[in-house]
């Protein structure tokens, strides 16, 4: 039995701001309990709901030295789905009603985090074989590793896997300041080690330490090698390339499952959604007042209003999309020019379009059964989860091929009437035009090459069972099982 633990600043059910959570929060279920004892440790955030809280118990404490510092480190546990998770506690940095605040505050919260998720390993009586590091909040667990840890037998031999779930977001403040604030040697501050281009760079430092370099699609680790999509760091991703692969993210099929999904009006499945899948648009029809008609097309978007996810795109071509024959049905907040964009063309197109600026699950689960299609247009999308759960639901994607997109979305070809999907390649707001319209043609003119379409989505297997496979066979490779 090989002892495997997560370390991550989110999971769910106790606190999400994006994939990452549902990564952390379901990779673990699915791993081999036979074979591997499974762990997580994420920061106790005074924001995570009270439900949570309630159910934790206080296991130990102890003071750590951080720098010229000196730290309570609160250790609490609660187990969930047989996983047990460890919360680090410490209101000075965990206080606050979000886990992330501003960058500078952030860069000692994570650091100080990294130290305490190792220096509380013996108080809990578990030593990982390996610890998997998920982004930049963890990038320092690998360098301390590697630093004052190493010299203690506890610590000695333990692997390192570092995943990449957005090369974006780096955690990068000036060298100086997180020296004084790690507490990390000199010698550690320079271009070959944690410093890029002036500043200190945590999540170069998890990268440059860490035994192996996974991210969460086989495109998107290609796609980081070259200076468009590597962030800065595509030196160092090419550096590292003989250890580094990609593993496309699953979703969990029981929490979305059209079957049985008790957000949905209607359930039902990929034998009987000809019939039952347009009862959830009918409803959401009137639900968000928008005109009652069963057979007109509509799009779908579930998504953050920003940038990366292709909004400068739509907001290009939206007079076109929101043609007489379609409706748009937008969830998410993001981005105020974006969520005032989609404000005034609700507007304007009171009963085509719906712009629902906030988060709702519940809606969510609904737009993605009622939709026929399901728009996704990023800029870069390293693995993305929505277009999983619009293939689950029978809902057709019509993404830009790229990233975790394009390993996932096969490209309709209607002479060999294959693909579950539609895929346009450059980043061009008329090509994506021309991609819904042709979507649009099939959906209308040739219906029943529609619902194959629909057919193949549906049965593809993108559970975390398939993921978690690829997963235990990195750990054997990494531990000489």
């Amino acid at each position: 039995m090989k002892n495997i633990l997560f370390v991550a600043s989110e999971s769910v059910p106790f606190m999400k701001t994006g994939g990452l959570a549902d990564v952390v929060g379901a990779l673990p279920k699915y791993l081999n309990k036979e074979r591997y004892d499974v762990r997580v440790m994420i920061p106790k955030y005074l924001a995570i709901p009270a439900k949570f809280k309630e159910k934790m118990q206080y296991k130990t404490h102890f003071y750590m030295e951080l720098a010229w510092r000196r730290q309570y480190v609160g250790i609490l546990e609660t187990v969930v789905d047989g996983i047990t998770f460890y919360f680090i506690d410490n209101e000075y940095y965990f206080a606050g009603d979000k886990p992330y605040g501003n960058i500078y505050e952030d860069i000692e919260k994570f650091a100080f985090f990294c130290r305490a998720a190792l220096s509380a390993l013996p108080q809990i009586g578990f030593r990982p074989d390996l610890i998997h590091c998920n982004d930049w909040q963890t990038g320092l667990i690998p360098v301390y590793l590697h630093d004052s840890f190493e010299q203690g037998d506890f610590y000695r031999g333990i692997k390192t896997v570092m995943t990449i779930h957005n090369l974006k977001f780096q955690g990068i403040w000036d060298k100086k300041t997180v020296q004084d604030i790690t507490g990390l040697d000199r010698y550690y501050f320079s271009p070959d080690k944690l410093e890029a281009y002036g500043d200190a760079n945590y999540l170069k430092g998890g990268i440059v330490y860490a035994d192996y370099i996974t991210t969460v699609s086989e495109t998107y680790a290609g796609e980081i090698k070259s200076a468009f999509y590597g962030e800065g760091l595509d030196g160092l991703m090419r550096a590292r390339s003989n250890c580094l692969c990609g593993i496309v993210n699953g979703i969990d099929y029981e929490e979305y499952n059209p079957e049985t999904d008790p957000y949905l009006i209607q359930n039902y499945n990929a034998q009987n959604f000809r019939k039952e899948k347009v009862k959830n648009k009918l409803a959401l029809q009137e639900e968000l007042a928008l005109e009652q008609d069963e057979k007109r097309f509509m799009i779908g978007i579930v998504s953050r209003l920003t940038d990366q996810k292709g909004f400068d795109l739509v907001q290009c071509v939206l007079e076109e999309l929101c043609d007489t024959d379609t409706q748009l049905v937008i969830l998410g907040t993001g981005d105020p020019k974006y969520e005032n964009l989609f404000r005034h063309y609700e507007w304007k197109y009171h009963g085509r379009v719906s712009a629902n600026i906030y988060y709702n699950n519940e809606r969510a689960h609904r737009i993605y059964a009622a939709s026929d299609a399901f728009l996704m247009p990023s800029l870069f999308e390293p693995c993305g989860l929505s277009q999983l759960i619009s293939l689950r639901y029978g809902t057709v994607p019509i993404v830009r091929e790229t990233g975790g997109l394009r390993d996932t979305v096969v490209p309709y070809n209607e002479y060999e009437s294959t693909g579950t999907g539609f895929g346009f390649s450059n980043y061009n707001a008329h090509e994506m035009l021309s991609m819904v319209r042709y979507a649009k043609h099939i959906y209308y003119n040739k219906k029943r090459e529609w619902n194959k379409m629909v057919d193949r989505g549906m049965a593809e297997d993108f559970s975390w069972a398939t993921s978690a496979k690829k997963y235990e066979d990195l750990y054997r490779n990494m531990l000489g099982e």
